[in-house]
């Protein structure tokens, strides 16, 4: 830090705030974790001074051939790690990985059948407000009124009756088990290619702890941040014979020169989540979000689907008469950050939702356990019941402190 402190020492007093804060808070954010120091060499390493543009051997700037082996690590070890036949490393982000898809596979104006934001899909499946609803003709399918899981009956009849020419499949905020034969099945039925955005449980499918959509979808997309635990980055896979469509939709059709300090953190990424130690990580993940969401049920807080497959809760607040805005503040307040969200057919607005989305990869990686969700499911449940009680809220955020001294934030 020291030549960033002398060089700019406002901006290397905000980093070390922010250091500070991730270390004295429990971090339950479904879609945010910390990286290894490896990961974090990687991407603050003199790759970043060079440009790229191009895939490895096909450059438009000389001076490649170091990087050009990075990129093909990157890619050699996605492919190993889920048994891919075609991996893209250089889109930028998960949202930037979905558009390069779309141009692969569809042409402006074509039929997208993809989930309904509201049940848990993402901006880029086609909200009205993203570019990708203002391209593409999206019709969504919700979860099941009842189960709250998706319905592969209302999903199959709705293919039936819109004729899409991509189904996507995965979510942003659905804490079950996807089918992705079953949409593979679908698809097939309507003449349809699947896209499978696997964002979330990257990490889960690259050491089997959930169902791969490998096998089933002609393209995953993908970030590499989440349960993954690599660099805030994008990825796709995808069938060999979508490969050239595949690179060319990411550069030139979306992108220019790929960052390829980014591009390596990936690859070291991909090395770490080939480890046995990755492999418990990620079932302990799955155990944590299970645990935690038994202690909140148990305590009275309805959780949607009645429970949890995966790294997430979605929880329905008004089991305790309060929307996701006060309780995301009130357990701020105590140093647990969670993200206010919305739950299917939510009758409350976006901005003041019914729901919380919580997650369990960030304390998974601090290495926190059985004994530490028992003390944080508890801390949560007396914040929700109380959330205007100061004095409560401080006494729980001088505990939230001391327990987060005991797991640190490096890896």
């Amino acid at each position: 830090m020291e030549p960033l402190t002398k060089t700019d020492p406002e901006i290397a007093e905000i980093i070390l705030r922010e250091e500070q804060r991730q270390r004295g808070e429990v971090n339950l954010i479904a879609s945010e974790n910390i990286v290894s120091d490896a990961v974090l060499l990687a991407q603050g390493s003199v790759l970043t001074n060079k440009y790229a543009e191009g895939y490895p051997g096909r450059r438009y700037y000389g001076g490649c051939e170091v990087v050009d082996e990075a990129e093909e690590l990157a890619r050699s070890r996605a492919l190993e790690l889920f048994g891919a036949e075609h991996a893209n490393v250089q889109s930028h982000s998960g949202t930037q990985a979905n558009i390069a898809a779309y141009g692969a596979l569809l042409s402006p104006g074509d039929k997208v059948l993809a989930m309904d934001l509201a049940h848990g899909g993402h901006l880029s499946h086609g909200a009205r407000v993203s570019l990708t609803g203002k391209i593409y003709q999206f019709e969504h399918y919700p979860v099941n009124a009842d189960s709250e899981m998706i319905d592969l009956d209302l999903v199959e009849q709705l293919a039936r009756e819109f004729q899409p020419k991509l189904i996507v499949a995965g979510a942003s905020a659905y804490p079950r088990i996807i089918d992705f034969a079953g949409f593979r099945r679908i698809a097939d039925e309507v003449g349809a290619r699947l896209m499978v955005d696997m964002a979330h449980i990257a990490g889960l499918v690259a050491t089997g702890v959930h169902p791969s959509p490998i096998p089933h979808a002609h393209v995953v997309t993908t970030t590499t941040h989440k349960t993954l635990r690599g660099p805030r980055s994008g990825l796709i896979l995808c069938r060999k014979k979508l490969a050239k469509k595949i690179d060319s939709a990411v550069f030139p059709g979306g992108q220019g020169g790929p960052l390829m300090h980014l591009v390596a953190a990936r690859a070291v990424c991909f090395q770490e989540a080939k480890t046995e130690a990755f492999r418990q990580y990620a079932q302990k993940i799955v155990e944590n979000s299970i645990h935690l969401g038994e202690i909140l049920s148990d305590g009275g807080l309805r959780l949607v689907s009645g429970g949890t497959d995966n790294h997430m809760i979605l929880a329905d607040l008004r089991s305790m008469d309060l929307t996701g805005d006060i309780a995301e503040a009130a357990l701020g307040k105590a140093g647990i950050v969670v993200n206010m969200n919305m739950i299917p057919y939510d009758p409350a607005p976006p901005r003041r939702p019914s729901g919380m989305r919580i997650g369990t990869p960030t304390i998974t990686s601090r290495g926190m356990g059985s004994d530490e969700i028992n003390l944080i499911g508890n801390w949560i449940l007396e914040i929700l019941r109380e959330p205007t009680d100061e004095n409560r809220i401080e006494s729980i955020r001088a505990d939230v402190r001391e327990l987060c001294q005991g797991f640190p934030t490096r890896i």
